[in-house]
């Protein structure tokens, strides 16, 4: 069976884009869970990734790790992680290699914690442009295709790679068309997003390096996770 190696649930947007998407189509596989930190400056991801990051995905005696990489080998396992059509397909790719790589203000900025609600310190030129972008992005994909989804009315990789931006724009509030708000409630709204969120807010630990990266962001307006937590 496939196993897939994600970080913390309220931290890790790269895992859960492989995660949801195994689940929506129903491929079996084991979830390991390993939180984040470091011992001796080690990264605990070493041990079953060569890059020491998450997600990773082993198959037997494979590893596939990176999560483009992870979806083109599921690609290959179930021809529904991308559009049938070549037109439909191609903008997908287009748009979730676009994520992939891109939009570093909301990297950097609205890093993922789905269990908290900030109001940023400061919304930058560069981070309310990107925002427009994936604005714009998903209002075509849906304008084109026709909804619910990106292309159309199946759940694609492309939904999988937004996925976490359903939780980040839940956690900073961006402002959004009523058409892309609406879109990333449908992703929220989804039962394995759902599952993954309340996951999320029962973990009891904290990163340190996370939780920084959150209180630098903006002021902390609601903090929804299970008490008990520290830094680690």
């Amino acid at each position: 069976m496939l196993r897939l190696f994600i970080g913390n649930k309220n931290y890790s947007s790269w895992s859960l884009r492989p995660w949801i998407l195994l689940k929506h189509l129903g491929i079996p596989f084991e979830e390991r869970l390993v939180p984040f930190g470091t011992a001796n400056g080690v990264s605990p991801f070493s041990e079953f990734s060569p890059t020491g990051r998450v997600p990773c995905l082993v198959d037997g005696s494979l590893t596939v790790w990176d999560s483009l990489a992870i979806t083109e080998y599921l690609a290959e396992l179930n021809p529904q992680v991308w559009p049938r059509e070549r037109e439909s397909r191609a903008w997908a790719r287009c748009v979730t290699a676009e994520m992939h790589s891109g939009f570093s203000n909301v990297r950097n900025t609205c890093t993922m914690n789905c269990g908290l609600r900030v109001n940023l310190h400061e919304w930058s030129p560069q981070l309310s442009a990107e925002w427009r972008r994936l604005d714009d992005l998903w209002c075509e994909g849906i304008d084109c295709f026709g909804g619910p989804f990106l292309i159309g009315p199946q759940l694609t990789a492309a939904d999988a790679f937004f996925a976490p931006m359903a939780f980040r724009s839940q956690t900073y509030s961006p402002q959004l068309s009523s058409p892309a708000a609406a879109y990333l409630l449908r992703l929220r709204q989804l039962p394995h997003m759902v599952s993954w969120y309340e996951s999320a807010l029962q973990e009891t630990w904290h990163d340190h390096e996370h939780e920084q990266e959150a209180r630098a962001a903006g002021e902390w307006i609601e903090d929804l996770r299970a008490s008990g937590a520290s830094d680690a």
